[in-house]
């Protein structure tokens, strides 16, 4: 059949096949099967805390699985060092500075902590509004069937609830973190949902819970297999309280041990999250719908201790590459070669085109801040150089970076305390010579100052509406 008798989305992911090395894509795909979307997302996991990237001491086989049959990318950042900045970048495909007030993560009993988030807070407006959010709607705008299973942490208020955000079915809770196994934070606010309705007596261990959720629904979805659907699982492990799939003595910790835990109870989290995504592999194989379903798995942002972001510096909460860098594996046996490794400088912001652009969803006109993310990496060329911005607000402090290309620039106002850092990632990947204490070369003057002004102009680009 000549080109210009295709579709204009059929012929777009035909002419894809063919330039971004992509497995060899039947006409019939093409045309009639939008892929199955399953996203796993680890709540605080550090980049080092799988064996694919580097863990001495936590075996995962089947989270690596996911990198050795498909694609394992190096070089991805969180949009945000916290758990809610990162959830709106790749629900909205945006930065999340430009939804206001969600620059930190939103603190248990739906507490604001910065200036805007404070207010929002007051005024019972702080979240999500569904107005900014893009991945679910334009998934279900396209035919797709949405679900989420865990965490949300993008408002405790009903009216960001995630059915009212594109997604129509929600188990889950509604905070940062919970009990494990009573599923209760510290607040006297109920947090764990069916919709919209309060489960106050689910037994089971959290991350056990969710699978079950993913796997009735797996089930469930082969009632109307030419549905597509989307599945999303963000998990709370390892997250705080630490506490392991045997470690309950019947009582929640206290707040003064909340976030107090060791290297083996840390393990011992991954390790059933392994055996989850070792559950949700085995379903979508055994009916028959892993050739076409992408699944993907990350972390929301870099480790705190005891988790490792090994070989980067720091941790949660910064902006050095320990606090945003993350691992990312993405499986799509009907178009992606296994075992392969991608350098491309990417964000998870990026997802969210990726997604929708794979689902066959327009998305020229959403203004999207992130890329393509799937047709960078495989088109068969040399890395794109990218440019990307963060800001990260806890009251006192206020931290401020931007990457261009081997370049990165940082800055931190820890009340009235400036401190800043230059870094040529390429030389220095691991962030440990601060150009800015040495004699620069005019080179090395020239882009500081660039990155600082184009870091401005960045901040004055996504200033919120509310």
């Amino acid at each position: 059949m000549p080109l210009w008798h295709f579709p204009v989305m059929t012929l777009r992911l035909l002419l894809a096949s063919v330039f971004l090395g992509f497995g060899p894509l039947t006409t019939s795909l093409l045309l009639a099967e939008p892929p199955n979307i399953i996203f796993i997302v680890a709540d605080d996991m550090g980049y080092a805390d799988i064996s694919s990237f580097g863990a001495p001491d936590i075996k995962t086989p089947n989270i690596d699985r996911i990198g050795e049959e498909g694609i394992k990318f190096t070089n991805i950042y969180a949009m945000g060092p916290e758990c809610t900045p990162s959830r709106v970048s790749f629900l909205t495909g945006r930065y999340p500075q430009r939804v206001g007030g969600m620059e930190c993560a939103i603190g248990t009993g739906n507490v604001g902590r910065y200036d805007d988030a404070v207010q929002l807070a007051q005024a019972g407006d702080l979240g999500l509004p569904p107005s900014h959010s893009v991945l679910a709607p334009k998934l279900k705008d396209a035919g797709y069937h949405n679900v989420i299973f865990g965490k949300w942490h993008l408002g405790y208020e009903d009216k960001f609830s995630p059915l009212d955000q594109g997604f129509d079915k929600f188990i889950g809770f509604l905070g940062g973190n919970v009990d494990y196994f009573r599923h209760e934070e510290l607040s006297d606010i109920d947090v764990y949902l069916s919709d919209r309705e309060i489960l106050n007596n689910r037994k089971g261990y959290t991350t056990n819970l969710i699978t079950q959720d993913a796997i009735k629904f797996l089930k469930e979805s082969r009632k109307d297999p030419d549905t597509p659907f989307f599945l999303y699982l963000p998990h709370a492990a390892p997250h705080f309280p630490f506490q392991g799939p045997e470690d309950d003595d019947g009582t929640m910790p206290s707040a003064e041990d909340w976030t107090k835990g060791t290297r083996g109870t840390y393990l011992k989290m991954m390790e059933g999250l392994d055996q989850s995504v070792g559950e949700v592999l085995e379903k979508i194989e055994a009916i028959g719908i892993a050739h076409n379903t992408i699944i993907v798995f990350t972390s929301d942002h870099g480790a705190m201790k005891p988790g490792l972001n090994n070989p980067w510096r720091d941790y949660k909460g910064t902006l050095f590459e320990g606090g945003i860098r993350v691992p990312l594996l993405v499986r799509w046996p009907a178009k992606i070669a296994p075992g392969s490794t991608s350098d491309q400088v990417g964000s998870l912001m990026d997802l969210t085109k990726s997604f929708l652009e794979a689902a066959g969803a327009e998305t020229n006109e959403l203004n999207l801040d992130g890329e393509d993310l799937f047709t960078l990496a495989l088109k068969g060329e040399p890395t794109v150089d990218r440019t990307l911005h963060w800001r990260a607000k806890r009251s006192p402090r206020i931290w401020s970076a931007t990457r261009h290309g081997e370049w990165k620039w940082i800055r931190k106002d820890d009340d009235g305390h400036v401190s800043e850092w230059l870094f040529n990632l390429n030389k220095d990947p691991y962030e440990k010579d601060n150009l800015l204490e040495r004699q620069m070369t005019p080179r090395q003057s020239a882009t500081h100052a660039m990155l600082k002004r184009t870091h401005e102009d960045w901040e004055a680009s996504v200033a919120p509406s509310r």
